[in-house]
């Protein structure tokens, strides 16, 4: 990719608009190479920028979703004892023993995201997503850290593997809580804001073809509306692109009160919010002014 420009062409051909800043840090991850944490609310398209990236590529996407408790095996390998077993079983119907070399090969190993994506063959570098890493616990950032710093792993029963081709890595934070500095400063970083109204009118439209300007307008002046209010959860590109699907496939021409209020479960998934909605004024949220 010979710079910043074409990468922003190339996202864009894939229905990925990108903002100047984010098309930048996706082009310095990619060229220097470092690791990008892009953080954000849910919802804004930190997930969908590392599935554009890996297609730009024509590299797998190999995602480690994290969550609390998850462990090094889980992310790294694991043996795959049935499989271990099965070849002790049929050395010794021939007579034969495995010795614990044969046994702890990488015939046996099952390579988990991290390692896979280590060990990617190339010529393309795969694209590792570590999605989600602030509900991962610190144990597992010291880990991470690690392997971003070397792009090597350690396996006691094999030695070290060392990446022949390092992986493009994303990790995404939704900002539950603070990442380590020691962390922060092995990567380059972003922040995704929501988009302004125009971005979103011509994301909704590239993503769900055939939707009016007027509709397209009107809903995201609708959900600048609700994500102005105290609500459990405010609504993101992912939810507004959802809610433009349920009102095309339902052929509404505009948003009015009614159509707005059959819908809002496409919008907002927590029955607390839809009642601040409807007690605010359903006439409120489709009302032809901006936000």
């Amino acid at each position: 990719m010979p710079g910043v420009e074409s990468l922003r062409a190339a996202l864009d051909s894939l229905g990925y608009l990108a903002d100047d800043g984010l098309a930048t840090a996706l082009f310095l991850a990619l060229r220097l190479p470092q690791p990008l944490l892009l953080e954000g609310e849910a919802g804004v398209g930190k997930t969908e920028a590392a599935k554009a990236v890996a297609a730009i590529l024509g590299s797998p996407l190999i995602r480690l979703q994290c969550y609390d408790g998850l462990d090094v095996a889980e992310a790294l390998y694991e043996w795959n004892y049935p499989r271990q077993l099965l070849g002790i079983r049929l050395a010794e119907s021939r007579y034969e023993q495995l010795s614990e070399a044969d046994l702890f090969s990488e015939e046996y190993l099952l390579r988990r995201p991290v390692l896979a994506a280590l060990t990617h063959p190339g010529p393309a570098p795969a694209v590792l997503l570590i999605d989600e890493i602030d509900r991962a616990d610190d144990d597992f950032e010291a880990f991470l850290l690690e392997v971003l710093a070397e792009a090597a792993v350690t396996i006691p029963e094999i030695g070290t593997i060392r990446a022949a081709v390092p992986p493009v890595v994303l990790l995404t934070s939704n900002r539950t809580r603070d990442l380590h500095d020691a962390l922060k400063r092995r990567c380059l970083y972003h922040w995704i804001d929501y988009p302004d109204t125009e971005r979103i009118v011509e994301i909704v439209r590239r993503r769900v073809p055939g939707t009016s300007r007027e509709l397209a307008v009107a809903v995201s002046a609708a959900v600048r509306r609700l994500r102005a209010l105290e609500v459990q959860k405010a609504p993101g590109v992912a939810e507004t692109i959802d809610w433009i699907a349920a009102l095309n496939l339902l052929g509404v021409p505009r948003l009015d009160a009614g159509v707005a209020g059959r819908t809002l479960g496409s919008l907002l998934k927590y029955r607390e919010d839809q009642e601040l909605v409807r007690e605010r004024g359903l006439d409120w949220l489709v009302a032809d002014r901006q936000p």
